[in-house]
């Protein structure tokens, strides 16, 4: 395995095992050489805390990308995650365009929405905006309410795969390249994700659990980059890390009023071992 170079855009919340805080540790556990473009600075997390500090960071954005073209640095991979205005996903998309390797694979996951519902702050000029973003990836990962925001498609919690094949008809029709759509759920004991790649339909169902957790969408989305840019298929990267965002859950369980993230250190371990 060669030793590569992957950067991740995203906020870092200083607390609360999201965003920056789990891309970094989980890409470097899979071997890589992970480097970081904070969007913004918060004391905390948004979910559930209250009064905390943000320090925004996009207007230091260009002149970071400006200092890595003057020194060559460039990058195996680009994964972004929660971009919080339209500014820094024009930001972000002229980084790909400046700072890849001439093979980069660059990974969007669009975060932005969840329970059929856009996250504070957001409208339809930012879904704009994020659709071309997804048009420049090689892989998109959407959950059902993104894909649905990113299409204009009606949001359902009940569906069946003829539901499922019109969202990736439209995602491909915008412009995505390949993706990896989790959270699809064809039974009410098992969920799973859906990988469409290269026009090729496949899905890897894994146990559905009763609890969830804050950052378990950073926590996959980050394995699967972590996964890929080692050199598994996308079709085993995307069950690595949906395998990892379980053991993750289930070890959250274990520990008292870890309302505010998922407990994804001690299992780090286990997200190694199946990188073997």
């Amino acid at each position: 395995m060669s030793y590569k170079k992957v950067l991740t855009i995203q906020d870092i919340s200083c607390v609360g095992q999201c965003s920056l805080t789990v891309a970094l540790p989980i890409i470097s556990a899979c071997g890589h050489e992970t480097c970081v473009l904070p969007s913004a600075v918060l004391s905390t997390h948004t979910g559930g805390f209250t009064g905390y500090t943000f320090r925004d960071l996009t207007d230091d954005m260009p002149a970071i990308k400006d200092h890595w073209i003057k020194e060559n640095i460039n990058f195996s991979a680009i994964y972004t995650g929660y971009l919080g205005s339209t500014k820094q996903i024009d930001y972000v998309a002229d980084i790909m365009d400046s700072v890849g390797t001439e093979d980069c694979v660059k990974v969007v996951d669009p975060a932005m929405a969840d329970n059929g519902s856009l996250y504070y702050g957001f409208d339809s000029v930012f879904v704009d905006a994020m659709k071309k973003l997804c048009a420049k990836a090689d892989y998109v990962l959407p959950n059902i309410t993104e894909a649905c925001f990113l299409t204009d498609t009606e949001y359902k919690t009940e569906y069946d795969r003829e539901y499922i094949d019109l969202l990736l008809k439209k995602l491909t029709d915008l412009g995505c390249k390949n993706i990896i759509f989790t959270g699809i759920s064809y039974s009410k004991e098992k969920t799973g994700i859906v990988i469409y790649e290269n026009g090729e339909y496949s899905y890897y169902e894994h146990e559905k659990l009763p609890n969830s957790c804050h950052g378990t969408g950073d926590i996959y989305a980050s394995a699967f980059v972590g996964a890929y840019v080692r050199g598994k298929s996308a079709f085993e990267s995307a069950k690595i890390a949906g395998d990892y965002a379980v053991e993750c859950i289930k070890e959250t369980a274990k520990h008292d009023n870890h309302w505010y993230g998922a407990a994804f250190e001690p299992v780090l371990g286990k997200l190694i071992d199946s990188l073997k």
